[in-house]
């Protein structure tokens, strides 16, 4: 990783602290509409272990609880992680949600094949250059087992915010202190080879709106 790259990881890192601190539960305890759809293909796909990478406070890995999945959640943010345990509690379903901090720039803290379904709602669109986003799925692919889902979004470069702000370099865009790489289509289709592409579904959020793919991709068994 260039020092630039590592001093952009660092003041996300610390962005992203401070958010969670500032507005503790940020997102509302709704679940996305990803994590909607996920839900349902991990059902049914007979999913029961889903690993969650960036859960934040954790609107969708407590879902994903409630809906009788057992879920491990990742994220960068302490604060967000400990905001979702307090939830998991406050809601009834902390014997089923597990969280661990970590870094998705690092190996992801699990054995080969131990997780049936992996959930990431624009994880894989933050300042993680391209490198290390296919060093990522390739961990997701290791930790999954045989006929394993995964299910992501992100924004794309059809996005109003591609080309705003501070370039970074690799499509990454910093706007309102927030960097984003906006992902080709291209880089969808790269990202599943080896896998079954299921589905690329476009989608709208928020009030910009942000523009999204919902990514759907299976694991050879």
């Amino acid at each position: 990783m260039s020092d630039d790259a590592r001093d952009l990881a660092e003041a996300q890192r610390r962005h992203w602290q401070n958010t969670y601190t500032a507005h503790p539960g940020m997102y509302g305890e709704k679940p996305s509409a990803p994590a909607v759809h996920a839900a349902l293909v991990f059902r049914a796909a007979r999913a029961e272990d889903v690993l969650e990478l960036g859960a934040g406070h954790g609107r969708d890995a407590l879902y994903f609880a409630r809906e009788g999945f057992t879920v491990q959640a990742t994220d960068f943010s302490p604060t967000g992680l400990e905001q979702l345990k307090q939830a998991a509690h406050d809601q009834g379903v902390a014997e089923r949600v597990t969280t661990a901090v970590h870094d998705v720039r690092e190996p992801l803290p699990l054995p080969d094949a131990s997780v049936d379904a992996v959930f990431a709602h624009m994880l894989l669109c933050m300042a993680l250059s391209t490198k290390e986003i296919h060093t990522l799925v390739g961990e997701i692919r290791r930790v999954l087992r045989p006929g394993g889902t995964f299910v992501y979004t992100v924004r794309h470069t059809g996005d109003a915010h591609y080309g705003a702000g501070t370039f970074h370099g690799d499509d990454i865009y910093e706007h309102g202190g927030f960097a984003v790489h906006f992902f080709p289509r291209h880089l969808v289709d790269s990202l599943a080879d080896g896998w079954t592409l299921d589905d690329v579904h476009a989608f709208e959020e928020g009030d910009l709106p942000r523009r999204l793919w919902r990514v759907t991709q299976t694991l050879p068994r």
